[in-house]
């Protein structure tokens, strides 16, 4: 009997705890936006870093640079559960970010943008004309771009991309080597990292050090998300320099959507980054959902 009642209060108070975390979800969701130092959905960048790399010598490894970045950087659409960014890719790229995380759904030759089943009222081509000019009117700069199948299940997008290339931008924009370059070698650039088959394009995803435990089922589980992402970047501080290492702040469950993870997590990391400031670090590339203005600055000053 006694092993029955605990049970049952077991399972109430599990109950109120999920119940609470939903409320606290529901929320985060129908707050208005915001801009503080560490996280940002409102339209616009609080200020510009636009040539940051401009100061870096041309005969630094990239593996040595650290780079700020978004996660489903055009994911600007579909509510809450879905949406993870609110600054146009223009915006991203003046206010400093140089990892793009880019998913697309491939039909009949056509590649467009998609979270998951989410249209994102943009196609590839898009994304390549907003690069090139971004990189023409700032050719010191060199921009990531990490580019993924989603919905779809072709496995077969390598035609469809090198056709974009050719129709959106123009085949010297990217850097044709698995290779890791020196920035010098990379500026006025796109580096693909490829997350498809197919020949080289420009460096392989997988090749890079990554951590991406980007579920996150509820807000009870905020200390393990933070827990990978903090241990992954002590291991870019003191990891082999030759390689490249990409830390996702970001996550998302059914009781914790980007938004309201990244209210939680991109304070820690401005917490974390904030006691580390002064000498030069490498924490590899840093990607964010909502990430600030002032968050991707300290992020570049460890250059």
């Amino acid at each position: 009997m006694g092993t029955h009642r605990r049970a049952g209060a077991s399972a109430a108070g599990m109950l109120l705890m999920e119940m609470a975390v939903l409320v606290g979800v529901l929320a985060v969701t129908c707050a208005g936006a915001i801009q503080r130092p560490d996280y940002d959905d409102t339209g616009a960048p609080e200020f510009l870093n636009q040539s940051w790399m401009a100061s870096i010598p041309d005969s630094r490894p990239l593996s040595e640079v650290t780079i700020p970045g978004t996660h489903n950087t055009m994911a600007f659409y579909g509510g809450a559960l879905t949406e993870c960014q609110s600054w146009p890719l223009e915006q991203q790229l003046r206010a400093g970010v140089r990892f793009l995380d880019v998913r697309v759904r491939h039909a009949k030759g056509n590649l467009t943008i998609h979270h998951g089943v989410v249209y994102q009222r943009a196609h590839f081509g898009q994304v390549l004309e907003g690069v090139a000019g971004f990189l023409r009117e700032h050719p010191s700069e060199t921009v990531l771009m990490r580019l993924k199948e989603e919905l779809s299940e072709t496995g077969d997008i390598y035609g469809a991309v090198v056709e974009y290339v050719h129709r959106h931008a123009h085949w010297d924009l990217l850097w044709h080597s698995r290779l890791v370059p020196t920035v010098g070698q990379v500026r006025g650039k796109l580096i693909v990292l490829q997350d498809f088959a197919g020949p080289d394009l420009g460096m392989r995803y997988g090749s890079l050090d990554i951590a991406d435990d980007w579920k996150v089922p509820t807000l009870l589980h905020l200390s393990k998300k933070w827990r990978s992402v903090h241990e992954h970047l002590s291991m870019a501080d003191a990891g082999n320099r030759s390689h490249l290492f990409l830390t996702f702040a970001s996550g998302a469950g059914i009781f914790a959507y980007p938004n309201a993870v990244a209210k939680r997590i991109n304070p820690r990391l401005y917490k974390y980054l904030s006691n580390r400031a002064g000498p030069a670090k490498r924490f590899g590339i840093v990607t964010m959902d909502f990430p600030a203005a002032p968050l991707l600055k300290m992020i570049i000053d460890f250059n």
